[in-house]
């Protein structure tokens, strides 16, 4: 018969849920990050942002966390990339600031939060110049100034900064092809009907296609003018000048005297 035990300890119980995550935590002593559940548990960060702060936050300082530098570290592309930074940077764990070097050059300061920044929140770093707002090499263009002009004869044909862009390669065409600005603009604004015109952009391009300009012929370059060569120089074999003449011999004061 076996003995009983009634004092024995009863053996310690594991209480695991039939549903839901189960977590095994081992503490760790080197090479950690603490991250808080506010980003972790963060209601309206995507995944994404989420990942990409934690994955921020472990770096050493200085590390380069530019977006091109990020996309070729990890398979998502740039595009999902900055739009992940653009969620940190909206909720207070990132901000970035362009600032201009001694050496003229233009460079981007990443900070990164541990705590989600708010308004109230002082920031150390003193604050880096506002950058001018970025402008478009067509803006700059004498295609795209002629098609931003075109409203200041018609106010019908005012064109957003996306026509432009688009009906910029069109300008250029005729402008290539040796037509003057001034006959641009006036092809493009006279005869206009008389109606509303409804989609300005797609009316500029009719005209800009219909009625585009042969390129101008090529002109042969002119045949090269022949300059006939002088003669070289020989030595007098009377009084040892030189003079030119097309063979060696005497010169025309000694021929003349030889011939007195």
């Amino acid at each position: 018969m076996t003995d009983k035990h009634p004092s024995a300890p009863a053996p310690a119980k594991t209480r695991q849920s039939h549903s839901g995550v189960i977590h095994v935590n081992e503490p760790h002593t080197e090479n950690f990050t603490v991250v808080g559940n506010h980003l972790a548990q963060h209601p309206e960060l995507s995944l994404m942002a989420i990942g990409l702060a934690v994955h921020i936050q472990s770096l050493p300082a200085g590390v380069s966390i530019g977006i091109k530098t990020l996309a070729g570290k990890f398979p998502e592309g740039e595009i999902r990339i900055a739009a992940a930074l653009r969620e940190l940077e909206e909720h207070g764990y990132l901000t970035r600031a362009r600032e201009r070097l001694q050496s003229g050059q233009v460079t981007t300061r990443t900070t990164s939060y541990n705590k989600p920044r708010t308004a109230t929140t002082p920031v150390s770093e003193p604050a880096a110049p506002a950058a001018a707002p970025p402008k478009t090499p067509e803006q700059k263009s004498p295609a795209a100034d002629l098609l931003t002009r075109l409203r200041t004869h018609d106010s019908r044909l005012l064109l957003s900064e996306r026509d432009v862009r688009r009906l910029v390669p069109d300008v250029a065409a005729w402008l290539e092809r040796g037509v003057p600005a001034t006959v641009v603009e006036r092809t493009l604004t006279s005869g206009l009907p008389q109606d509303a015109i409804k989609h300005p952009a797609a009316f500029l391009a009719h005209r800009l296609t219909a009625l585009l300009p042969p390129p101008l012929p090529i002109v042969p370059p002119p045949p090269p003018v022949h300059v006939p060569r002088p003669d070289p120089f020989h030595t007098c074999d009377g009084c040892e000048r030189a003079f030119r003449a097309p063979q060696p011999g005497r010169c025309r004061d000694c021929r003349m005297s030889g011939a007195a």
